[in-house]
């Protein structure tokens, strides 16, 4: 039986002040980071989002950290923020649930110290409708919601803009905003909290949904995106992440190596069926 521990509404305020007295100085100072090596016994906590995350987290708890001598906890968390809030004030010992792009964004954006340890997996954002069979179903004046975070936010313009759906200005890249687009074809956009964009699909023409909300919402980002990013070069692995100063632990060495092993790519493949890709060989730079 799984037996997730969800986040409440204490931990989220314990997290909050705990970050907060971090950004006077308090636990982001380098003396002040727990040891470790005392910590060896002990849980590793490791914040996630529901799916695709805790999912691959159980699967190694159930059938690999015992044997390798890991105690695993996860805590689901719903969101984008608190993951990385807990992981820096010491709340939980790391997280799984981003990419490269949003982690450097968020650390800019709030003075944390969050760093990628190992790549995981990819999760092709991807274009959805609940009317339109194709991508040239797509007209002037339709809507199509994007998420509002800046660097999925950007990442779903790129999409739309190499579909043709819209222009933008030259050189953006990923960090492209509306005001960026430099046609829009007619269309309007809705930008929402990342979760939340699925649940827009019946009130929009068409939605761009992360990869790992799309299965939450029961959606194959294999089968039912009208368009799907490439995997190809793709920046966007997402991977396991520890407040700096941490990635020697112990414990986090051993789930390192166990996320990148043979059985956890396969069932990676067999679960997910293309719309979750391993991203094993390389350590996030």
């Amino acid at each position: 039986m799984r037996k997730n521990i969800k986040l409440t509404a204490g931990i989220a305020t314990a997290a909050a002040l705990a970050l907060g007295l971090s950004a006077c100085g308090t636990s982001s100072d380098p003396s002040s980071s727990k040891d470790t090596a005392g910590a060896a016994d002990k849980p590793l906590v490791v914040a996630a989002s529901p799916t695709p995350h805790a999912d691959i987290l159980n699967f190694v708890k159930e059938n690999l950290a015992e044997k390798a001598g890991l105690k695993l906890e996860v805590k689901e968390f719903t969101d984008y923020v608190l993951p990385n809030t807990a992981t820096q004030s010491g709340q939980v010992d790391a997280n799984f649930f981003q990419h490269k792009p949003y982690l450097d964004d968020f650390n800019q954006k709030n003075k944390t110290t969050i760093v990628p340890v190992v790549n995981v997996h990819l999760e092709p954002l991807g274009l959805y409708s609940k009317s339109l069979k194709s991508v040239k179903d797509i007209k002037a004046g339709q809507t199509i919601a994007v998420p509002n975070d800046t660097t999925n936010g950007g990442r779903a313009l790129q999409l739309l803009a190499e579909n043709g759906l819209i222009t933008i200005k030259p050189g953006v890249g990923t960090n492209a905003k509306l005001s960026d687009i430099t046609d829009k074809k007619g269309l309007e956009f809705k930008e929402l909290e990342a979760a939340t964009v699925p649940r827009a699909l019946n009130d929009v023409d068409a939605a761009v949904i992360n990869g790992n909300y799309a299965i939450e919402a029961k959606l194959s980002p294999a089968k039912d995106a009208l368009v799907l990013e490439k995997a190809e070069g793709n920046p966007y692995a997402n991977f396991l992440a520890v407040k700096e100063g941490n990635e020697k632990d112990a414990r986090v060495q051993k789930l390192a190596e166990l996320l990148n092993s043979p059985e956890v790519k396969k069932y990676i493949e067999d679960t997910y069926k293309g719309s979750v890709i391993p991203a094993f060989g390389a350590v996030a730079k």
